[in-house]
């Protein structure tokens, strides 16, 4: 999601599933990857049902321009937060836009002080929750809000508010998990919209234990114990939580140049085959796992088994000892083209033709959106980071629930 080391916008799995894919050194803010790991488990499914049709506004805009720390690939967009069920909101810009994690995270700094949120409770005192990413930690309080974008509400949801000073105390499991992203600094970012696979951000894992660096419960004087979560009470993706529209979502990017762009804008449209702006139009479905969020990736040779579609990585990234880097980045003297087949669980196969450029030069450019910035990770994954997103539209269908296509979860495009 950000930069600093290899971030992502995804967060960590609990450990009986499936890992992160990013690395953990340090890199200068510029040339930092920002990478991800692979979406959580879902909640209880529910049975199919006909895609309700809707007229409601459903388009949000989003954009790719100058981020803090020089973080290049970094889409955004403005959300609106309310106190549930009053006029009393505000605008809170520079939010990431995240196809890889699920669920609104806000820094309590970017909130006015006149919009104060209830908080969710844990036992006898607040709701805290450890957000692990590929480079580091985001810890805050869970609260309510009601969530605004586009002509779409998504009352009353839980959403974490990152450095809440009602819960000071950071658990040392938490603290453990890398760098602290607490600040628009270290997060790059003002907040982290998820709009991935799944509807809640642990799913029946945390229901069923307290898993660590998941839910806390927090005494008045700050001090927190990994806590079980019911699934109503976690953080929630937004959109499944829209009276319509709220299957998936489209994120629609124009072409760019191989050489980049300064500014980049598009379109975050909400639901799959709900209106005339978001129907497939023979897109390509590959199915993803419906624990992981997996897709599988194929490419010169290689299987990565842990792949995903990411709009919260700054790059693609895959491993590949033949490529030159530079960092955490790949170098090749010039562009070099490549292929790869992305599979779903049920074998239906995409073919995606794309570049790896050489980053120190797309870096010196100037630029901020690039459609070949391609770096490496020492695990087994292909992670389709945001230059892929470039030129396409690409579908992102929610676990369960139904679409034209079927239920999610799956990725189109």
């Amino acid at each position: 999601m950000n930069a600093i080391r290899p971030l992502s916008t995804l967060l960590v799995m609990c450990a009986c599933l499936a890992g992160c894919s990013s690395d953990s050194s340090d890199s200068t803010a510029s040339s930092a990857p920002q990478t991800g790991s692979a979406p959580t488990v879902s909640g209880p499914s529910s049975a199919p049902v006909p895609v309700p049709q809707s007229t409601t506004p459903n388009v949000q805009p989003i954009e790719v321009a100058t981020a803090p720390g020089l973080t290049r690939n970094m889409l955004t967009t403005s959300v609106i937060v309310c106190q549930p069920g009053t006029s009393n909101c505000a605008t809170i810009d520079n939010i990431q836009v995240d196809t890889g994690s699920h669920g609104l995270r806000i820094l309590a700094s970017a909130l006015p002080p006149s919009l104060p949120l209830a908080a969710v409770p844990s036992g006898d005192g607040n709701t805290g929750e450890c957000a692990v990413f590929g480079g580091g930690y985001a810890w805050g309080a869970v609260r309510s809000a009601d969530v605004r974008m586009a002509g779409q509400l998504a009352a009353a949801i839980p959403i974490q508010l990152i450095a809440d000073p009602a819960v000071p105390i950071v658990p040392t499991d938490c603290a453990s998990a890398g760098p602290a992203m607490l600040t628009t600094a270290s997060l790059r970012a003002n907040g982290i919209l998820g709009v991935g696979l799944f509807a809640a951000d642990c799913g029946s894992g945390c229901v069923n234990a307290a898993l660590p660096r998941w839910y806390y419960s927090c005494d008045a004087n700050g001090a927190c114990v990994a806590s079980t979560q019911a699934l109503a009470q976690q953080v929630t993706n937004p959109v499944s939580r829209f009276a319509l529209d709220n299957n998936g979502v489209v994120i629609d990017l124009p072409s760019i140049a191989d050489s980049g762009a300064a500014n980049v804008s598009g379109s975050l449209i909400f639901g799959i085959g709900t209106q005339a702006n978001n129907t497939l139009d023979g897109a390509g479905v590959l199915k993803a796992n419906s624990q992981t969020g997996f897709v599988v990736t194929t490419s010169g040779g290689q299987t990565y088994a842990q792949s995903y579609l990411d709009s919260g990585s700054n790059g693609l990234f895959f491993r590949n000892t033949q490529l030159p880097q530079c960092g955490y980045w790949y170098c090749p003297a010039s562009s070099q083209a490549a292929s790869a087949a992305i599979v779903g669980l049920d074998g239906a196969s995409s073919t995606v033709s794309f570049a790896i450029g050489n980053a120190s030069a797309l870096f010196a450019s100037g630029n901020n959106a690039f459609n070949n910035l391609a770096g490496a990770t020492s695990s087994g994954s292909f992670g389709w980071g945001l230059p892929f997103f470039f030129g396409r539209r690409v579908y992102t269908a929610i676990a369960s629930r139904e679409t034209s296509a079927g239920p999610g979860p799956y990725y189109a495009f």
